[in-house]
């Protein structure tokens, strides 16, 4: 990225392998964009978000773009939840293409919001199971939680002390509420839970 950047004519400040670095880096002379990776090291899950964070609070006339290997609304989500001018977050594989990563570069750098439209539409469609999950009323969202703790529609009765056909009642309701298959081919049950564990 340091090549290519600079073989398009941008002066790379610095090249950093961790968070702590980049931090020490951009307070040592702030940037007009810092690229951040999500995964740095040392466990390679979320600190460059919080770098970013971190970043974003202390330096907020530094430009923020972020890359991600795979689609993760959650990183996109909290970096939204603050001012998002000079933000932007990409997939990785954008920067293969070179054109579409400089423009967003410069656009960040100019102030501009900057968002993969692979992140935005992973983020509506949670955000539309999210709205399908509040239509639960609360026995139901009780019935799903316990459903997605491994019960059994017996054990689910007992702890709500309501009859067995109570709980197929409300599961029937959740299933319907979030518009999900009645074919052979699949499992209503594990629908609903993985839509629950992914809200």
């Amino acid at each position: 990225m340091v090549h290519l950047l600079a073989d398009e004519g941008h002066e790379v400040a610095a090249a950093v392998g961790d968070a702590d670095a980049l931090l020490a880096a951009v307070a040592a002379g702030p940037p007009d964009v810092a690229v951040i990776d999500v995964r740095m090291p040392p466990t390679h899950t979320d600190e460059g978000l919080r770098a970013a964070l971190r970043l974003r609070a202390a330096h907020p006339r530094v430009g923020v773009l972020v890359l991600s290997q795979y689609v993760e609304p959650r990183y996109a989500t909290e970096l939204l939840t603050a001012d998002t001018r000079g933000l932007g977050c990409l997939l990785k594989d954008r920067v293969a293409r070179v054109e579409e990563f400089l423009t967003a570069l410069e656009r960040v750098g100019g102030g501009d919001t900057v968002f993969d439209p692979e992140v935005v539409r992973r983020m509506l469609t949670r955000s539309r199971h999210t709205d399908e999950l509040a239509l639960l009323t609360d026995r139901e969202r009780a019935v799903l939680a316990l459903m997605a703790q491994g019960h059994t529609n017996t054990a689910i009765a007992q702890q709500l002390f309501v009859s067995r056909s109570a709980v197929e009642k409300y599961a029937n309701a959740v299933f319907d509420k979030l518009r999900l298959p009645r074919d052979s081919g699949t499992n209503r049950r594990v629908l609903a839970v993985l839509r629950f564990l992914g809200s």
